[in-house]
């Protein structure tokens, strides 16, 4: 224990202080199975004192400038920015992100997010008029008060940024609980936020698990909203133990994707598409994990998607390099194994990985890339959210019957649609139920909104909608334009 980083203490009303009463967990490297440090879990006390510091800095917060609020998120993207190293070491080392993917995109994706809030806040406008017909008719956007942000271990800043920095903005304050799993890059980003000058009480970080800091969140009275980005299960019981206060809940689930391969698409589309399935390891929400190819073009598109899974380099994520490292837990990587071995059970055809550790490794939480063939849409590993490098590749015979595939889903997070006919894109994308489509490999635009519907819940984070998520709307009439 005495090797350990000692992170036990919470960030609360401005100050680093103990636990109400001890209750350490081990944060664990999955790359070696062995603890890095150890947090304290919190209890109801230090969720009632964050609470309540984040309540008495809210009378005063909500009523600063914009331009003071934009002033100090920008002191914190200077210091995040300043700190890169830092946070790719915590990252890797809580959740397994190697090296080079975790400076270049597990923490540059929370510099991207802070960057795109600060352009769209300064073209916010709070208050504006409701429309040409009615001249003294205003909707004012106004903070809904102390936020509760609980976030999830797989895009640690990623998700992070998205809640702390909107929720601040628009002048609310808020008490985020990180992952247990992975706090290590909260904990950094509260020191963060602590060198910025953010004024007392804003901005409070409570350790936790689910059943206990983030339960005791969704039910606080004096809590006003709850943005949560985590398992369709957790939002669904997030939803029930909030409602008895009724505050705004607002929620980032799993998904299942679709990538639609046309046989007119790129040569490179599929190679594209389980790259991005692979992709941290297969853990996001959005990964296109099930690739509809059309059976002209089905066999070749199996035989590419094997090679590129036998390719991909599994290793540690405290090494350089290209490859992906582990998945995040001992839970996960046995989850991933059951729903491997289901998929085998089912009669899907393994064409490439398969369960059990990749070759020469003995300890970590390595998973193998993996691909199913012949998979039909209703086996477990079609319907499930695996959250591991697992590909899953159905054959489909007309547009129609794609659509039909890709929408037979209870999510509908992010879809992919690969072809080189424009009409028939645009046409395919308004027919996916989904919060998100992205086609041929374009990124969506910086700012736009990420968010599903269905089980994949309707958050809108990110952007101008980001921004909005964290305010209610006034409408107010006889408004003075003199």
């Amino acid at each position: 224990m005495t090797d350990l980083l000692d992170k036990r203490k919470f960030y609360i009303d401005g100050a680093w202080v103990d636990p109400a009463r001890p209750n350490d967990l081990e944060v664990i490297d999955p790359s070696t199975e062995d603890a890095v440090a150890v947090i304290s879990l919190g209890d109801q006390a230090d969720t009632d004192r964050a609470v309540a510091a984040a309540k008495a800095a809210f009378a005063g917060w909500s009523q600063t400038e914009p331009a003071e609020r934009l002033a100090h998120v920008q002191r914190i993207l200077d210091i995040y920015r300043r700190r890169a190293g830092d946070m790719a070491w915590a990252i890797s080392h809580e959740m397994g992100a190697p090296q080079d993917m975790s400076l270049n995109d597990q923490v540059d994706a929370g510099a991207y997010h802070i960057q795109n809030f600060i352009d769209a806040f300064r073209d916010f406008r709070f208050i504006r008029p409701l429309g040409d017909h009615a001249p003294t008719s205003m909707i004012a956007w106004e903070p809904v008060g102390v936020a509760g942000l609980i976030t999830p271990w797989n895009w640690p800043m990623n998700q992070v940024t998205l809640k702390v920095i909107p929720a601040i903005l628009a002048g609310n304050a808020c008490v985020l609980k990180p992952s247990e799993i992975a706090p290590l890059s909260s904990l950094l980003f509260a020191e963060i936020v602590d060198e910025a000058g953010l004024p007392r009480g804003v901005f409070n970080l409570v350790n936790g698990d689910g059943s206990g800091v983030g339960a005791q969140l969704s039910t606080h009275r004096d809590v006003d909203m709850i943005s949560f980005t985590g398992s369709t299960r957790a939002g669904i019981a997030i939803t029930k133990a909030a409602a008895d206060t009724l505050k705004k809940v607002v929620l980032e689930l799993g998904g299942k994707g679709a990538n639609i391969v046309f046989a007119d698409a790129d040569d490179k589309a599929v190679v594209r598409g389980a790259r991005h399935c692979f992709y941290n390891s297969g853990q996001s929400c959005n990964a296109p994990t099930r690739m509809l190819v059309e059976r002209s073009i089905y066999d070749r598109a199996v035989e590419t998607a094997a090679r590129v899974a036998q390719e991909t380099q599994v290793a540690s994520a405290h090494q350089p390099g290209r490859h992906i490292g582990p998945v995040v837990s001992r839970q996960q990587w046995e989850r991933i194994q059951d729903l491997i071995q289901k998929g085998i059970d089912e009669g899907a055809r393994l064409v490439a990985g398969g369960p059990g550790l990749p070759e020469g490794v003995n300890r970590g939480y390595f998973v193998r890339p993996t691909v199913f063939a012949d998979v039909g849409n209703d086996m477990a590993i079609a319907q499930q959210e695996i959250f591991g490098p697992v590909l899953s590749i159905i054959p489909f015979d007309s547009e129609d019957e794609a659509i039909a595939i890709a929408n037979d889903t209870p999510y509908g997070l992010t879809n992919y649609v690969q072809s080189q006919d424009g009409a028939k894109r645009n046409r395919v994308a308004r027919r996916l139920r989904s919060g998100m489509v992205e086609m041929n490999g374009v990124s969506r635009g910086a700012g736009s909104a990420f968010g599903g519907v269905r089980m994949s819940g309707r958050a809108r984070e990110g952007g101008v909608m980001g921004l909005e998520e964290f305010m209610d709307s006034k409408a107010i009439s006889g408004w003075a334009n003199d």
